[in-house]
């Protein structure tokens, strides 16, 4: 029935129905992005198309000639043998027969034992007069081969060669393409060492294919050489389909590690191979990296190695041959070479288990039809009444392939199959379970035969049991999306069944009365046996990742077991695929219509965009919480500590339909403060930059898509020793705008602040010293007050005078716990050390080698920045809590640690003190004493000399017992230090160092391991080195002579105090 669009329509319906009138351009409204739009008038610029597409799979053995045979099965569809490939027409041209078709060209085909007699290596296998049983030559679209062992596999030379011999390669694409019909063209092809891929398109098809990108995987020795492994491509056919072909080759082995392995090769190969992206040809856009598992049809095939399981092999090549030996004409002179192996492998059989009676057999040749519901131990019973049936017929008649006649071929494949570990490994989810399938197998095993023969099963010593090693498995988009759903919902339905269990709504225990028993484990799975016959002949409908609708239907899955020349017969699927196909010329147009029409329409809006804040609310952060809607972009980081990281995320979206671009600018500052995009302790970065490291937000715009959203990760982290002093006084705050711009639209204007929590690094020795008893943080909003000249006795607070209470140290508080702490753990790093004696080879003390431990960088034992990390942030929270540093640090950090992550805090303490110990105008004083007795040519004994040094400091007396207290831990831990050598300990080379903290020095004692006064000599010299400067706040001079004279007299002065006998 038809319709009239003017009677059920709108005004505006009609109106665009006018000659001359404007196009509908509504269905912009419905998408936000270019792609999307063109997508919507897909079927203005596809094409319905169908090709069939052959995937063949041989493992040959590297035997040579193999090569010979290629052209004649995998092109030519020949070699297959009807009645032992579950076949029931064969489809050679000009057959005019009723019944069968073309039987008049197979009785005209070369004999079994003809073939045999002649087969070699120089000529082809394939039997004369063989027309071809499957489609062939021009009738396939798409050839996809995949070869096994086309190099010796077996050899260590080629196996473990760093590259991969392409001759082998060159020979059989050579064998190949003299086969193909004219015009078609190799469009993939990968080798890793024995596996070869390739893939030829016609030439009416070979244009639409792009994108295409080729793989391998190793998974052999150790895991990654190519002697095992797979080959992959990737191709997009028509714009719209994406097909991935898998030739692998895994581990082979009948026992239970080999089947495990062989598990584990198959999730090797999905989890490591990698595809490029695809890029549109229109736009060239290009998407994200793909997998197997982003494809629309995928097919893996190849030799898998999957191997009949729990069933004696004797007993299943005496079964196979038996359906052989029916393909010999039993009146030739060489039929008694399969006889003979029949013969002798039934004495061997009847040896180790002896037929049941006759009785046996009757009793249960009525039951041997019912093979949908076999099990294993099931088959194994049946396979002396399978053996008596099939031995009472000398010939098969053609009416006698059903699984219901107890001596047809099927039935004694229907027999095997439950056997067959990959339908095992799949039911038991831990091998090709996830959407994999197969074609029903009515073929005999690929796996193993005598080279040179039809049906003669491996006879050599080895006797290898017949197996389906070569296997052909496809999925499509639908079966994985079916696969992941359902795994969703068991999921789902076992957290229910959790949860009602529980709640005492389902009890564990099993009801006798019970109607059905079922087995969450086994029932509902599917299994191939399952299903209608049918099943391969009903079209897959899939909905491509493209958004194409697609059909595959598979229309063959056979073996060609009249191939000789290898020991596996070579095995092929023929698939039917429908599918859109992109015509380039009319997208173009589409796509040119559909981008003017946006142009259009992105001129009339502006760009809009949301900006959302990752908000914590952790009390533990201290946030300041804010509800108000003018806090909507506020960034709160809580409380903000001393060298602490701290991070948020802010998202933005475009919610607009055209376009963004949006980017940081210069933010508005007040009196004081630097210009720049954001303040010097806030960095960020975009989620496309994680493998970079944060920086200072820049100028440069970004482009967000209609529906797009980025992701800025703001970092604070306030190290800076000039940013907390400011925060320390109150001169600065946590509390700063971003300022973002978006392009043609308005600013976002985004708030970052934040609550210092005070430190005691950064501050002078004359504030420290005021700080009373339970550390910086019990001030609370008062600031410790002090000045270099003289200085006050109390604390002025203004809001709270019950805390103006004078609170004096002769020196930092905090001072006197790092160099208690250092010392304590030095004595008993010693100690510990000392004891172990001979043990000390197995891991080293780091003081033998390093003058400079425990303070020098390089001499550090914990390399783990995170964890030191750690472990410096809660030293630093027990100093300004006033707290045991026990109470802060991990009980499983060791001695060594505790001891170098403390040094490295105290050299960052002495680093942040304003004006140092000393300061520079008694610097000055004491280097004018130095030139005056210098001048003057007076000599001071040591005792004289200390004492005129500590004289000179002590208009200070907080900064000189600060210098003094230093003076001497360093004397004591330089003692330790030199004078232990722990028993059995060797001498060892030693590294020499530098002269900044930075650089570390770590002066080497090569020569004098034995001289205690020598040793110490270099450690003090080292310790000057590391402390002067942090210590003695000199003005460092221009010029490098009077920069090194300046450093010997520092150094002086350190060994005045640094000397063992003359210890302060």
């Amino acid at each position: 029935m038809v319709v009239s669009e003017a009677s059920g329509g709108s005004t505006e319906s009609a109106a665009q129905a006018v000659p001359g009138a404007y196009p509908d351009t509504s269905w912009t409204k419905e998408y936000q992005t270019l792609p999307q739009a063109v997508h919507a008038r897909r079927a203005e610029y596809t094409t319905r198309s169908k090709v069939r597409v052959k995937v063949g799979t041989w493992n040959v053995a590297s035997l040579k000639g193999t090569e010979k045979d290629i052209g004649g099965w995998f092109i030519g569809g020949k070699g297959v043998t009807e009645s032992l490939a579950g076949l029931s027409v064969s489809r050679p041209r000009g057959s005019q027969e009723e019944g069968i078709p073309g039987s008049e060209e197979i009785d005209q085909r070369e004999s079994v034992v003809e073939q045999e007699d002649r087969s070699s290596r120089k000529d082809s296998t394939i039997p004369k007069n063989d027309a071809g049983s499957l489609p062939h030559d021009a009738e396939i679209g798409i050839y996809a081969l995949g070869l096994q062992e086309v190099i010796d596999i077996n050899s260590a030379t080629e196996a473990l060669k760093p590259y991969t011999d392409t001759t082998a390669a060159n020979k059989w694409k050579k064998a190949v393409e003299e086969a193909l019909p004219y015009g078609y063209q190799l469009v993939a092809e990968q080798q890793l060492i024995g596996l070869l891929l390739l893939v030829y398109a016609s030439p009416q098809l070979a244009p639409e294919i792009r994108n295409v990108c080729t793989t391998s995987v190793g998974t052999g020795l150790m895991g990654y050489m190519g002697n095992k492994g797979a080959v992959t491509a990737r191709i997009v056919l028509g714009e719209t389909t994406r097909i991935v072909f898998v030739n692998s080759h895994l581990s082979a082995g009948a026992d239970k590690s080999a089947l495990d392995r062989r598990d584990w090769d198959a999730s090797q190969i999905v989890s490591r191979t990698r595809f490029d992206s695809v890029s549109d040809a229109t736009t060239g856009q290009q998407a994200k990296a793909e997998v197997i598992g982003d494809e629309d049809f995928a097919f893996w095939f190849g030799d898998l190695n999957y191997r009949l399981e729990g069933i004696p092999g004797e007993d299943v090549r005496r079964l196979l041959m038996l359906h052989t030996r029916n393909e010999y004409d039993l009146s030739m002179g060489s039929v008694p070479k399969i006889e003979k192996e029949l013969a002798r492998v039934t004495s061997a059989s009847h040896k180790k288990n002896p037929l049941e009676s006759a009785s046996a057999h009757s009793a249960k040749s009525s039951s041997s039809a019912s093979t949908h519901s076999r099990t294993p131990e099931d088959s194994v019973e049946s396979l002396s009444t399978l053996e008596g049936s099939i031995s009472s017929k000398t010939t098969l008649d053609s009416d006698s392939t059903s699984e219901l006649d107890p001596a047809s071929l099927q039935a004694t494949l229907a027999s095997l199959l439950p056997h067959d570990e990959l339908h095992q490994q799949q039911r038991a989810h831990k091998a090709f379970h996830d959407g994999w399938r197969e074609g029903e197998i009515k073929f005999l095993p690929t796996y193993k035969y005598d080279v040179g023969s039809v049906g003669v099963f491996d006879s050599s010593e080895k006797k290898r049991a017949p197996s389906w090693c070569d296997r052909i498995l496809y999925r499509t988009r639908r079966d994985k999306l079916a696969y992941e759903n359902k795994k969703v919902e068991e999921e789902a339905a076992r957290k229910r069944d959790e949860q009602l269990q529980a709640e005492g709504i389902i009890t564990a225990a099993a009801d006798e009365d019970t109607l059905f028993e079922y087995n969450p484990d086994t029932d509902g799975d599917y299994d191939e046996d399952d299903g209608d016959e049918d099943d391969g002949l009903k079209a897959d409908v899939v909905l491509t990742k493209a958004g194409f609708q697609d059909e595959m239907t598979l229309d063959y899955y056979t073996a060609h077991q009249r191939v000789l020349s290898s020991d596996h017969k070579p095995l092929d699927a023929i698939f039917t695929l429908q599918y859109d196909a992109v015509v380039p010329e009319l997208k173009s147009k589409v796509y040119s219509e559909v981008a003017k029409e946006l142009d259009r329409a992105e001129n009339e809006g502006r760009p809009t965009i949301s900006v959302v804040i990752d908000r914590k609310t952790s009390s533990e952060d201290g946030l300041i919480q804010d509800s108000s809607a003018s806090d909507a972009e506020n960034v709160d980081f809580g409380d903000i500590r001393y060298s602490q990281a701290k991070c948020r995320t802010v998202t933005i979206a475009n919610t607009g339909r055209v376009p963004a671009s949006i980017g940081f600018v210069d933010r508005p500052i007040a009196v004081g403060q630097k210009k720049g995009t954001a303040p010097e302790w806030l960095l960020i970065r975009y989620d496309d930059e994680h493998d970079q490291k944060f920086s200072t937000p820049s100028k440069d715009f970004r482009a967000l898509e209609p529906g797009d959203a980025c992701t800025i990760e703001l970092l604070i982290q306030i190290s800076s020793v000039d940013v907390v002093r400011r925060l320390n006084e109150g001169l600065e705050s946590i509390d700063d705008i971003l300022v973002l711009r978006v392009r043609d639209g308005r600013d976002h204007f985004i708030t970052v602040r934040g609550h210092w929590l005070p430190s005691s690094f950064g501050r002078s020795i004359d504030k420290l010293i005021r700080i009373p008893e339970g550390g910086i943080r019990r001030l609370q909003h008062q600031r410790p007050k002090g000045s270099s000249s003289k200085e006050a006795t109390v604390p002025s607070n203004e809001e709270d005078p019950s805390l103006s209470s004078p609170v004096m140290w002769s020196a930092p508080r905090e001072l006197f716990r790092l160099t208690e702490a250092i010392e304590d753990l030095t004595e008993r790093a010693v100690a510990d050390w000392s004891m172990k004696g001979a043990n000390m080879d197995e891991d080293a003390p780091p003081w033998p080698n390093h003058v400079g431990w425990p303070f020098a960088r390089d001499s550090w034992t914990l390399k783990d920045d995170s964890m030191r990390d750690d472990l410096k942030f809660n030293i630093r929270e027990a100093l300004d809590n006033d707290q045991p540093f026990d109470h802060y640090i991990s009980a499983e950090a060791t001695i060594l640690q505790r001891l170098e992550t403390l040094a490295e805090i105290l050299l960052e303490f002495l680093r942040g003190l304003e004006d140092g110990i000393v300061s520079e105008e008694s610097w000055f004083r004491l280097e004018s004493g130095i030139l005056a007795h210098a001048k003057a040519r007076q000599l001071l004994s040591q005792e004289d000399e200390k004492s005129w040094v500590l004289e000179t400091l002590s208009d200070s007396p907080s900064r000189s017992v600060s210098f003094v207290l230093l003076m001497s831990t360093l004397a004591r831990i330089a003692s330790e230090v030199s004078s232990s050598e722990p028993a059995g300990t060797l001498p060892s080379p030693l590294k020499d160092g530098g002269g900044s903290p930075h650089s570390s020095p770590t002066k080497s004692i090569t020569d004098e391991q034995g001289q205690p006064a020598a040793r110490r000599s270099k450690v003090n010299r080292a310790f000057a080195e590391i402390f002067s400067r942090l210590i003695i706040n000199a003005p460092l001079p221009s010029k490098s002579k009077e920069r090194k004279t300046q450093e010997e007299r520092l150094a002086g002065i350190f060994d005045l105090f640094l000397d063992d006998g003359n210890q302060t």
